[in-house]
């Protein structure tokens, strides 16, 4: 698993102007795309726009829909469109490659917005999912690399359990093929990462792909302060792998990059030990790189992670455990407004929630 990129874009769109160049001759105005209910002429506009809708929010970082989309000649060919696809990818490319790290321009689906690697991935899901649908219609053969479906299932699909291939795993994922013990797919969406941002911090959803990377060494994609990430934060990105192959990932509550608006340097993880339970209880954990310890990074996160949680219909309690001895994590809790269970609370998280005897259990409720 890795980030996405414009090069990714590239080969995505190098393949479907491959792919489709084999049948340049045919009518593609009176052919349906697949399952859609456009024409495979319609289906090709719509990779070009969604191309130049990517690039053009994303290279000024724009909050808002801009007001206008590409318009066809209704009499070119489809050697045009392919030229249009083409072109279009090489905007959303090239945007990709210079955009800075950190800016994020708005997407609906669906916390509002994406970065630069997520309108990459979305670009080329786009490009492979359209132009199967245009294949499927015109009867040609299409398949992309495996490597760019993993890549896009990653980075989009972190809810959906990577299946035995990622190109039929895609299909099934988006309403268009079956995968053997899955029921079928009739409504879905693609995630962007979700990102909370507080007074001084950013707190950046780590995806699957990022999350692989973090627990095997590497940065995840953020530039981290000297020292970073800390253990915790590694642990936590291999416990969400292991949720995300087993098919129980929920991006909403795994983990978070808190990264600082000052310098864009990633200083620590906060997160989730997994979804709700049925009593509305989810547990948070969190750690710092040691350099930025003590200046209120935490109790900011920690707070605004909190509400963010507690502000859901799913989330009555969150509640975290920690160490008797460990002082600093304790007033780090006080502060963000949680206070120490009471003995018979914390009893009960020992015989029937497995709490580790010498753990403390603070809590904050809705």
């Amino acid at each position: 698993m890795r980030a996405m990129s414009g090069d990714d874009v590239t080969a995505a769109v190098e393949g479907c102007v491959a792919a489709l160049g084999t049948a340049v001759d045919r009518d593609w105005k009176g052919v349906g795309a697949g399952r859609l209910e456009w024409s495979c002429r319609q289906t090709a506009e719509h990779i070009a726009n969604a191309l130049f809708g990517y690039a053009s929010r994303l290279v000024t970082g724009a909050q808002d829909y801009l007001p206008c989309v590409l318009a066809f000649d209704d009499h070119a060919r489809n050697t045009g469109l392919l030229e249009a696809i083409r072109s279009t990818g090489g905007l959303l490319a090239v945007t990709v490659r210079t955009t800075p790290r950190g800016t994020r321009a708005v997407h609906r689906q669906p916390f509002g917005s994406a970065d630069r690697e997520g309108f990459a991935a979305m670009g080329v899901t786009e490009v492979l999912l359209h132009t199967h649908d245009i294949a499927q219609g015109l009867g040609i053969a299409y398949a992309p690399s495996e490597d760019l479906a993993e890549s896009a299932l990653t980075w989009l699909f972190p809810h959906v359990q990577p299946g035995p291939a990622p190109w039929p795993t895609l299909l099934w994922a988006t309403g268009r093929g079956d995968l053997p013990g899955r029921a079928p797919v009739t409504d879905w969406r693609w995630r962007n990462n979700l990102v909370i941002p507080a007074e001084r911090l950013t707190l950046a959803g780590v995806r699957p792909a990022a999350a692989r990377d973090l627990s095997l060494g590497g940065d995840g994609g953020f530039e981290w302060l000297e020292g970073g990430p800390f253990e915790g934060t590694r642990v936590a990105s291999s416990s969400l792998v292991k949720a995300y192959e087993a098919g129980v990932h929920r991006p909403e509550f795994g983990v978070f990059a808190l990264v600082r608006h000052e310098d864009g340097r990633a200083v620590g993880g906060m997160g989730f030990h997994g979804v709700p339970d049925e009593e509305g209880r989810v547990e948070v954990g969190y750690d710092l790189v040691e350099g930025a310890r003590g200046q209120g990074y935490a109790t900011e996160a920690l707070r605004t992670l909190t509400e963010w949680a507690l502000a859901r219909d799913d989330v009555d309690t969150v509640f975290a455990t920690i160490e008797g001895d460990n002082l600093p994590s304790q007033r780090v809790v006080a502060r963000a407004g949680f206070t120490r269970a009471t003995v018979e609370e914390e009893q009960t998280a020992r015989d029937e929630h497995g709490m580790e005897s010498g753990l403390q259990l603070h809590i904050r409720r809705s």
